[in-house]
């Protein structure tokens, strides 16, 4: 049923997505799915990392030591973007589809009054995604 499952990661709060990291595994270990990690960062030196080089390489140690603990197939994609706040959404809307995803499973937030004025990413990427999108929360 799914063959590519795109997982958006923040590798600042990697802590916090423990729940949806776990959903793509147990996915992708169903379906010997590949899993796909997005992380899209900025030019600008940030507390993860200090070029967009290292950004990549940390993302993609990240995937290979996923893949070597847990025996799942996975690929790190780096994305630059000028404002990540400002374009995370639409970031990953367009990497499922450039790269042939069939699931998007996300970490979620529990809602507050801001979610009631602003879209949430989650909320986003549900409405504008044709694929199925797995919030986790």
């Amino acid at each position: 049923m799914y063959q590519k499952i795109l997982v958006p990661i923040d590798l600042a709060h990697v802590e916090k997505l423990d729940k949806a990291i776990t959903t793509a595994l147990d996915l992708a270990k169903h379906y010997k799915a590949e899993i796909c990690l997005l992380g899209v960062s900025s030019n600008a030196p940030s507390s993860v990392a200090h070029t967009p080089a290292e950004f990549g390489q940390k993302l993609e140690a990240f995937a290979q030591d996923l893949a070597s603990r847990h025996g799942v197939t996975t690929k790190a994609v780096a994305q630059i973007s000028h404002d990540p706040a400002v374009d995370i959404s639409k970031q990953i809307v367009a990497q499922a589809d450039a790269q042939g995803a069939d699931a998007i499973v996300m970490a979620s937030h529990v809602p507050g009054v801001a979610d009631h004025i602003f879209a949430s990413h989650g909320g986003y990427v549900a409405s504008h995604s044709d694929l199925s999108v797995f919030l986790v929360r």
